[in-house]
């Protein structure tokens, strides 16, 4: 599953970052990408089974191979430790995992954003006003961490008004059920199942923030400036699959499959998930003067919590670059939204 960090992991990656990264990447055929189970990556296992991807790689003369990693945060691991050129993951991951730890990555694909996918549930109480003075069982110094603080901020409340009990996503449903367990902040399709617990009742969810948990394919910077056909084969796979899955019911039913659950179990995380199935709706959503408001958000959310690394003195430590700007050190960018490869699908260059 995605979504979880320990401050341990950064620290590490930060301090051997550049045992494993290349100070030059030159221009290559084969390429490696990772993804784990998550609705929105789910698009990358059907490529990969259908020959999608291998027939955009064809074209462009290069090779990938898609590996399914089952761990989510052992995925960006291995990304960071240069073991793979792309890889999936949140934005906000992207930031803490490996722009903290050196390797300047980016977004070549913003694939879709967290809507009512993440949730904060009680037993008790009706607002999230309510949970005031109550333990908080979440992945610690997650997207769930992060929304939590959103919410609590939103009630005039602080992480100070609560206290965060870190729990594996692995026990959510399992911890929901017990008698010392009164609110949960989670995931689906986690949220799904405990919500169908009587008495269970979402107080805040992602729609609240929406555009603000992004889920991307990430690049290396200098292997994706070094081989641009391995940019054009990732982007016209994905929207060739986009294309299948948004009108075909079997892909979804395919995906859904592949993902552990059925064709309705996945429709239903889709309903709380904004696909971007157009490339020109992804490419509208990076270029909006908001992404690099949301990023703010993250970034301070990170360094808050010392997710930055050690060397972090404030929330503009790592560069975050995007369209309309960018927040934080401009000679310390580590972490890009690119969306001049996704423009070529908008106007059908690739």
């Amino acid at each position: 599953m995605r979504r979880n960090l320990s401050k341990s992991l950064i620290t590490l990656l930060f301090a051997t970052a550049a045992t494993f990264v290349s100070p030059l990447t030159f221009a290559q055929d084969r390429f490696s990408l990772c993804w784990s189970i998550y609705v929105g990556w789910m698009p990358w296992e059907y490529g990969d089974a259908t020959g999608i991807i291998d027939k955009w790689a064809d074209k462009y003369g290069i090779e990938i191979d898609v590996v399914q990693i089952n761990d989510y945060i052992e995925s960006i691991n291995q990304y960071t430790a240069g073991q793979f050129d792309a890889c999936s993951m949140t934005s906000m991951d992207a930031l803490t995992i490996p722009a903290a730890g050196g390797v300047d990555s980016t977004a070549l694909i913003v694939g879709d954003f967290s809507n009512g996918n993440d949730a904060v549930i009680l037993k008790e109480g009706a607002t999230l006003s309510d949970i005031e003075g109550q333990r908080v069982n979440l992945v610690e110094l997650s997207v769930s961490h992060y929304l939590l603080a959103r919410g609590l901020e939103s009630v005039g409340l602080s992480e100070r008004d609560v206290t965060v009990v870190n729990t594996s996503d692995a026990d959510m449903v399992a911890a929901y059920s017990t008698r010392d367990v009164m609110a949960i902040t989670t995931w689906n399709p986690l949220v799904n199942e405990i919500l169908k617990v009587p008495g269970a009742t979402k107080v805040f969810d992602s729609a609240q923030i929406p555009g603000e948990i992004i889920d991307t394919l990430m690049v290396k910077t200098e292997v994706l400036e070094a081989n641009p056909d391995l940019g054009k084969a990732l982007v016209g796979a994905w929207y060739e699959i986009m294309s299948a899955m948004e009108s075909q019911p079997e892909v979804r039913a395919h995906m859904g499959d592949a993902s552990g659950t059925d064709q309705a179990g996945y429709e239903a995380q889709l309903e709380t998930t904004q696909m971007f199935y157009s490339a020109s709706d992804a490419v509208a959503f990076v270029n909006s003067p908001q992404l690099m408001t949301t990023m703010e958000y993250v970034a301070n959310f990170s360094f808050d919590h010392g997710l930055l690394g050690e060397g972090a003195a404030d929330a503009g430590f790592i560069g975050i670059q995007t369209p309309s700007g960018v927040f934080g050190n401009s000679r310390n960018i580590k972490l890009r939204f690119n969306p001049s490869y996704m423009e070529m699908a908008a106007d059908g260059s690739l």
